[in-house]
């Protein structure tokens, strides 16, 4: 494994992040395909066996079991101050707003509710799940640097949101002498890459840290055709964002096995070797050991300069699909109402 620091903070992270969607009770959530406790502590230990120390979760994963399960197992197979832990929070909800809940402590009874799922008196690494259109971004940025300032944060980080607003944020919160956002997680990999128009430009100025979500766009970078996970079969939320645009994204997947025979490695180390070479560290969500093995090969298999430029040469812009585009038009339009079980938002 190597290591690198997360943006201009002092953690140093493995270049591969555990992705913890994949752990947490099935009957708490929509995901049908997570991992049990009992799975999901191999997989843990096993990462950190293999070097991984930079875990992410959030408290809307299975209705808050995910953390549980991280947390637990976490304690009992590292120290605290051998891992980084990120954990997310949801906007405040449509009954949070109606009794006069402020964004402020809004953030803080969600922080709670995750530093004890997870057993935790502090996170690493705090993520603002998605932008909250409803709360003033004041009350949003005060709220984060209240719990930076209290200990239960290290750092804050974002997710889900364009540069312009990481822009506002960061720009109020130097004003303000708040602490900034060091970290964005987007969507971004080998078959979405709208990214690359302005916010990974951004953050290389700003040295913010990348650490994008769905790496292997739900497994369809890791899958030749006609290989079927259950993950692929079940996950409503990944076919909405992936299903729309198969034909043109086939060109690039078939690109990807051509380069994994050519090698003779996995689908999964060329689609990360190519991100790895953009991001600070890319958010792998793991549910088999061989998920893990593969992705930790990924840190070291390089792409020459040729490789990388036969991959992205087959790409064509994407609409913007998922969460984000969710969020922007229920923002624009109709009464937006979240919910803390909303638990597919990555």
């Amino acid at each position: 494994m190597k290591y690198t620091k997360l943006g201009c903070s002092d953690l140093t992270v493995s270049r591969i992040c555990m992705g913890c969607m994949g752990f947490g009770d099935p009957g708490k959530g929509q995901h049908s395909w997570t991992l049990d406790e009992g799975r999901s502590r191999e997989i843990i230990k096993h990462g950190l066996e293999q070097g991984v120390n930079f875990y992410d979760t959030a408290v809307g994963y299975q209705g808050g079991t995910s953390e549980q399960y991280v947390g637990r197992a976490l304690r009992d197979f590292a120290g605290r101050e051998e891992v980084v832990v990120a954990t997310k929070f949801t906007p405040r909800t449509k009954e949070e707003a109606e009794k006069g809940i402020s964004g402020q402590e809004h953030i803080e009874r969600m922080l709670n509710r995750s530093l004890k799922n997870l057993g935790m008196d502090y996170v690493d690494l705090y993520i603002y799940h998605m932008w909250d259109y409803q709360t003033p971004l004041y009350e949003i940025m005060d709220g984060l640097d209240r719990m930076v300032k209290a200990g239960k944060a290290r750092y804050i980080g974002i997710s889900n949101c364009y540069a312009w607003q990481l822009a506002k944020a960061n720009a109020l919160a130097e004003k303000e002498g708040f602490a900034k956002f060091i970290s964005v997680q987007g969507h971004y990999n080998l078959m979405f890459r709208e990214e690359e128009r302005e916010m990974i430009p951004y953050c290389r100025e700003e040295n913010i840290a990348l650490t994008p979500y769905s790496a292997l766009a739900g497994g369809r970078l890791s899958k030749r055709p006609g290989e079927i996970s259950k993950r692929l079969e079940e996950d409503s939320y990944a076919r909405l964002k992936y299903d729309g645009t198969a034909r043109q994204d086939q060109v690039v997947i078939g690109r990807v096995v051509e380069l994994a025979d050519k090698y003779g490695v996995s689908m999964t180390e060329v689609a990360l070797a190519w991100l790895l070479e953009k991001v600070t560290a890319p958010v792998v969500g793991m549910t088999k050991i061989h998920h893990m093995e593969n992705a930790v090969k990924a840190v070291d298999f390089n792409l020459t300069s040729g490789e990388t430029e036969y991959l992205e040469e087959a790409y064509v812009p994407h609409r913007l699909v998922g969460v984000m585009a969710q969020n922007t038009r229920e923002a624009s339009g109709k009464e937006h109402v979240w919910s803390v079980k909303e638990d597919y938002v990555l």
